[in-house]
């Protein structure tokens, strides 16, 4: 029996763990830092996630046998490369590889060489010049800090005055620090989003099942971007026919193109694409799984997450076949009060215990913790309120009510997560 230790403590981590929980393989699951949904199925450690040489000392004092790694910053840190210098088993791309996520510049460029379709873009590291070229290039025009910055980065500027406020923030005011000491200015491409996530052992691809997420803290898709605030799967506008132009004209191409540039890419390839006449376009690669998008699409997997892992650290993906629900999830976010910008902490959450009760419901807790025997908000994002169903419909409505019967005082939600897939379904 197996070991494993799971890095973040987020509602993807919660959705990791959960599907953990179900393997055969598993005696005990570890999670740094966990939150309070997490620790009921897995013992959180107190260890400074930042300082990979304590975790790698704990993974060797405790005979862990796989690691998996769910935020992207110890991803672009090195978190694997140490690991894997140790001989520990874990699951994530190493740090040259996770470049395309932690430099989008390093990605337009890898897109371009590679003949991956995106948008057309040229990347700025003086104010002024970037200033010039948005002022003769117009709007709507997408202003991208180049490093990470917690999801918040990319700008789509609908007027040019909010264009140069973009380059303002990113490169003078240096909202985001050194992720914007470079810029990409791209053209905005309009179509309808998605998330197209894979498991990659550097030559085998396996697509999950495809999924779309509202970034918009309100309705109708208004107000400031966030992290998510629900997601859905199946997502209708990804066909079958869809499906295999983006394995064709994305993922195989980057995957083999940094095998060309002496990088094999392991663990999970994540493409957001906008579709356009339904042609895939490439917005950016994210080195993880999204989040909420693994809250529906880990609802529907069937295949045991260790066989996976295993199999993509030693390079057999060839020998998994990937098995899901055919049921469809959706997942709506219970947010804290002033998300995206300063929130409220510490109320207390009731009624997680009534909806244990439902049937095909599950609850993933993004920003929780204990105190005094209750759970507590301790985060932007709280709770990711996630049901299977027959159909989206079915699914988005039991969502719906399970969350009828959580409260917390100034808990914010949207009222339309997968109304856009129920519109194209039509």
């Amino acid at each position: 029996m197996m070991k494993v230790l799971v890095i973040g403590g987020g509602g993807r981590e919660h959705a990791i763990v959960w599907k953990l929980s179900q393997s055969r393989h598993i005696d005990k699951i570890y999670c740094c830092p966990g939150n309070a949904g997490i620790s009921e199925l897995a013992e959180c450690i107190d260890v400074d996630g930042d300082n990979f040489s304590s975790l790698v000392d704990f993974a060797k004092y405790e005979g862990i046998d796989m690691t998996i790694v769910g935020p992207e910053a110890p991803l672009s840190k090195g978190i694997v490369d140490m690991f894997e210098r140790e001989g520990r088993k874990i699951l994530g791309p190493n740090a040259k590889a996770a470049q395309l996520e932690g430099s989008k510049v390093f990605a337009k460029d890898i897109m371009r060489r590679y003949g991956i379709p995106t948008a057309e873009y040229k990347v700025f590291t003086s104010y002024i010049h970037a200033e010039d070229y948005v002022r003769m290039k117009g709007a709507p025009i997408v202003i991208k800090a180049d490093g990470l910055a917690a999801g918040k980065g990319v700008i789509v500027a609908k007027t040019g005055d909010e264009a140069i406020d973009a380059l303002r923030l990113i490169m003078k005011e240096r909202a985001f620090g050194d992720a914007g000491n470079r810029v990409v200015v791209e053209e905005c491409i309009e179509g309808e989003e998605a998330s197209f996530m894979a498991f990659t052992d550097g030559e085998t691809i396996l697509p999950m099942v495809s999924s779309q997420d509202h970034k918009r803290i309100f309705d109708e898709d208004k107000g400031p971007n966030t992290g998510g605030m629900g997601a859905y799967s199946p997502a209708p506008v990804i066909t079958d026919a869809l499906e295999s132009i983006i394995m064709e004209k994305i993922m195989a191409p980057v995957v083999k193109g940094m095998r060309a540039e002496g990088i094999k890419y392991k663990g999970i390839l994540y493409a957001g694409v906008m579709i356009k006449n339904n042609q895939p376009y490439t917005l950016e690669f994210n080195c993880r799984l999204g989040d909420p998008e693994t809250q529906p699409v880990i609802s529907r997997l069937k295949t045991d997450l260790v066989d996976i892992a295993l199999a993509i650290a030693d390079e057999k993906l060839s020998k998994i076949k990937l098995e899901w629900e055919s049921d469809a999830s959706v997942c709506v976010v219970i947010a804290s009060k002033g998300y995206p910008g300063p929130y409220e902490k510490g109320k207390v959450i009731n009624g997680l215990n009534d909806v244990k009760k439902m049937s095909g419901v599950q609850v993933f807790h993004a920003g929780t913790a204990f105190t005094d025997e209750k759970i507590i908000s301790s985060g932007g994002r709280v709770l990711g309120v996630t049901a299977l169903g027959k159909d989206i419909r079915d699914a988005k409505n039991k969502a719906y009510e399970a969350i009828g019967k959580i409260h917390f005082e100034g808990m914010h939600y949207r009222k339309d997560i997968a109304n856009r897939a129920l519109v194209r379904l039509k």
